[in-house]
């Protein structure tokens, strides 16, 4: 009999490549090859690999508590919520915390449910918003929807028709709408401010929550804390994940005021420990300290006008670091070949699009490094 031995579930097609260690927009695989990440693993590293303070702020907690329950008094998210309420702007909202963007989704959609009442969620074609029970019946992807999950009422309408949406909620019976601050399954796809604007005003006509998916277009990333901040709205829920914890797993949901709390109703047994809460306090503190949404802003505007000048691409994309390059046909080889012969990572949505989702701390000489190999790639 050969041996046997459990195997993780084949869940990913692989690039035959081990990343084993990271720092600032760096990583290196474990031939010793150095790669410019930029990806962040998903938008997920937001102030750089290993960074220094998150480092230590993160081993400190764990040498002191890694975990205990939410049971008792936990000052880390007194800190955390002052923190971010005084970042994003939100000081009036409450924060729940959670472990994961689908998680940050689910619990915004049931609150808004608890909150009127209501059954229907309306969202929008190419979304993407989680693979939990609610949070996947609202991705517009029937393909991972599994017939357990298809019992919601969910009504999914093309992004920016502001018509579709009014005719809807006009129904009445709608309880949500989640929407992207930026589309980035979807191929970094951008909500009109415009529309926006008219979505906030026809939710409050309505009595419909406004929930604003942050998960990946957020923290800095578009180059203002919020990509929402852009139509100079306010929407009744924001959920964050990605780069809340520089690569902890970390969610969470920022409630208006007029949400009221009731014991029993929501819960989580790892949302908010205090190791979750230090990473996301370090990642804050050096996104002020480092200046890096101001960066996002700044970088990205570069990065965008200088790939507008490159021929052959279809059209240019995004805010701040946030970034689409879209092609007529199939840019899966140039990816590949980005990241075998040019050491570069980036990421796709869809066939067409590449994305860059890189470290908010990337640098206008890494940007112009990317150019050089990306011009070369398309060469």
């Amino acid at each position: 009999m050969g041996s046997c031995f459990m195997k993780p579930f084949d869940v990913y097609p692989l690039f035959d490549i081990e990343i084993v260690k990271g720092e600032g927009c760096y990583t290196y695989d474990a031939q010793g090859n150095k790669y410019l990440d930029l990806y962040g693993g998903h938008a997920v590293i937001s102030i750089g690999h290993t960074h220094p303070h998150y480092v230590q702020r993160v081993t400190e907690q764990l040498n002191k508590l890694g975990f205990y329950s939410n049971s008792v008094q936990n000052s880390l998210q007194v800190q955390l919520a002052e923190k971010l309420g005084k970042a994003s702007g939100y000081e009036d909202y409450s924060l729940f915390m959670i472990n994961t963007g689908a998680e940050a989704n689910e619990n915004a959609l049931k609150l808004a449910s608890f909150y009127n009442g209501k059954k229907r969620i309306v969202s929008f074609g190419k979304s993407f918003h989680g693979r939990t029970s609610a949070a996947v019946r609202v991705t517009d992807n029937p393909k991972i929807v599994a017939p357990v999950n298809s019992g919601m009422e969910v009504t999914f309408l093309p992004l920016n028709d502001i018509d579709a949406v009014k005719a809807e909620l006009a129904k009445g019976d709608v309880s949500s709408v989640i929407i992207e601050g930026i589309q980035g399954v979807g191929g970094i796809r951008i909500p009109d401010d415009n529309f926006l604007k008219q979505l906030r005003r026809v939710c409050d006509e309505t009595d419909t929550v406004l929930i604003l998916d942050e998960i990946q277009s957020g923290y800095g990333r578009s180059g203002k804390f919020f990509a929402h901040q852009y139509a100079g709205i306010r929407p009744d829920m924001i959920t964050v994940a990605k780069g809340i914890g520089n690569g902890f797993p970390i969610g969470a949901v920022l409630i208006a005021p007029k949400f009221k709390a009731v014991h029993g109703q929501l819960g989580t047994t790892f949302g908010g420990n205090h190791l979750a809460c230090v990473a996301a306090l370090a990642v804050l503190e050096v996104m002020e300290d480092e200046k890096l949404v101001e960066n996002a802003a700044e970088v990205g505007e570069f990065l965008m006008t200088e790939l507008k000048k490159i021929s052959g691409i279809k059209e240019v994309r995004g805010r701040g670091l946030m970034i689409g390059i879209e092609f007529e046909n199939s840019a899966a080889d140039i990816r590949r070949r980005l990241l075998f012969d040019e050491k570069v990572f980036t990421g796709a949505s869809g066939t067409n699009v590449i994305r860059l989702l890189p470290p908010l701390c990337l640098t206008k000489q890494q940007a112009e490094l990317f150019l050089d190999h990306f011009k070369k790639v398309l060469a």
